[in-house]
């Protein structure tokens, strides 16, 4: 089965969001207290998740507020190198700065994030620096949910949504629950189950479902069954190496695999994951091959050092598929 998206538009993929620095330890296996260099990469799901998709070959932009400083620079920089449009990346004029995420690898299985996210410049687009004229002009809208925890950043989101709405673009909400930035997982509820029925593709992890629908233990039936009330057409469950689960509004259910890897770190995964399954459900892959390129993608990259700059080529996952079939 494929999933259809409006061919007539100028871009595949638009994503809105956060856009940040990942600071990676460069020596493995000891805690952060030990560690004295980490390596610089540009960070923050949505921007990941557009890098992901431009790597892949899609025609891909993004829409968000960055500091008027030297990390500023580095990020649109960056992004703009590997082909993301960056032409509405908003500079912040208030001071704000860029938010931090300092990672601590002591084994494959053991990391932590150590995030600085106060008073950070993404945190801070405001809804009238939304362009109705590029939002219009995309097959997919891609949002996290981090972008909704905090005033103006929440109602600049609501409002890209109901562009997108009103024009004929596919929402994908990937849910990127982050506790760290989030007041109460009441307020976490309201907001994630607010977009979610205004999604037309909703990815997360299991977990990341049990905060939308706050509670803990929640099953996949119950979850697509409520939200297949609303909007959503295509909902993708992640179960870590159980694998993951797509179901359809039509009554279909897909299971992709996970892919066996040499994990070096955890973190990553899910934007890798969304970026590759995105590029296939727009190239016109089936959902079923779509799922396989989301797996396979994020089994490279938790291989590998960076989560952006690990984003895999198209011939790479393709030969992960096809070695482990």
């Amino acid at each position: 089965m494929k999933y259809q998206f409006d061919d007539s538009k100028k871009y595949d993929v638009i994503a809105v969001g956060r856009a940040c620095i990942d600071l990676n330890a460069v020596e493995y296996n000891r805690p952060m207290e030990e560690t004295m260099t980490f390596s610089k990469y540009v960070g923050g799901s949505p921007a990941n998740i557009a890098i992901g998709t431009a790597k892949l070959g899609l025609k891909v932009g993004f829409v968000g507020k960055i500091p008027d400083d030297q990390h500023g620079r580095f990020i649109e920089q960056y992004m703009r190198n590997v082909g993301v449009d960056t032409s509405e990346m908003i500079v912040d004029k208030d001071g704000h700065k860029t938010g931090l995420a300092f990672t601590e690898i002591k084994s494959p299985d053991e990391c932590s994030i150590l995030m600085y996210r106060d008073q950070v410049a993404d945190l801070y687009l405001q809804p009238d620096e939304i362009n109705e004229d590029y939002i219009k002009n995309t097959k997919a809208l891609v949002i996290s949910g981090t972008a909704l925890s905090q005033s103006p950043s929440r109602e600049a989101i609501l409002k890209t949504v109901q562009l997108a709405r009103q024009h004929d673009v596919k929402i994908v909400f990937e849910l990127d629950y982050r506790p760290y930035t989030w007041k109460t997982t009441e307020e976490t509820a309201v907001y994630y189950q607010l977009v979610a029925e205004q999604a037309n593709i909703v990815i997360g992890t299991r977990d990341e479902f049990d905060m939308l629908e706050n509670h803990v233990g929640g099953e996949n039936a119950a979850t697509v069954t409520a939200l297949f009330e609303h909007t959503p057409e295509l909902i993708v469950i992640k179960h870590g190496v159980e694998g993951s689960y797509a179901y359809t509004k039509s009554g279909e259910t897909f299971r992709g695999k996970a892919y066996m890897t040499k994990v070096l770190k955890t973190f990553g995964a899910g934007d890798s994951y969304a970026s590759a399954f995105l590029y296939a459900l727009i190239t016109g892959e089936s959902i079923e091959t779509a799922l396989k390129f989301g797996s396979a993608s994020a089994s490279i990259v938790v291989s590998k050092h960076s989560s952006s700059e690990a984003m895999p080529s198209v011939s790479e996952i393709e030969d992960l598929i096809a070695a482990q079939v």
